[in-house]
């Protein structure tokens, strides 16, 4: 259960920045469905705004990582910090990107192994390489 009132449309309408946001999420989305999150996030206009621009900048510009690439590391993210609802909405994003069922197991893997070396490594306490050491570099 939500710890904030999820606005509704008639809601968000009735403050202009949030009705700004929810136009310019249904816009770039093409799609009329504004999702939880951002109607939770749409209490705090300011928040909502900067988090809606922030998430544009990073996940929708150009740049040298592609969407399908960029929606799994998001996966990858939420899986490490325990987000259930960013691994549930990323992972249907990357689904509508075109990521596979093989895809999606290996991602799952490379989670699971990634989880359990770094567990092993920070208990063990090893010290990094010096060739592994980038700020050496």
């Amino acid at each position: 259960m939500a710890t904030v009132k999820l606005l509704n449309d008639a809601e968000a309408e009735a403050v202009p920045a949030v009705k700004a946001v929810f136009d310019d999420i249904r816009a770039v989305r093409k799609s009329d469905f504004v999702n939880n999150f951002w109607r939770g996030l749409a209490n705090d206009p300011a928040l909502l705004e900067r988090t809606w621009e922030g998430l544009k900048t990073v996940m929708m510009a150009e740049g040298a990582l592609d969407p399908l690439v960029r929606e799994m590391i998001y996966i990858a993210v939420s899986t490490a910090n325990g987000c259930s609802y960013c691994i549930h909405s990323h992972t249907a994003a990357a689904r509508a990107k075109g990521m596979t069922d093989a895809q999606h197991a290996e991602l799952l893997a490379v989670i699971g192994m990634a989880g359990q070396t770094n567990h092993l490594v920070t208990a063990m306490q090893i010290p990094v390489d010096p060739q592994f050491d980038v700020a050496g570099r």
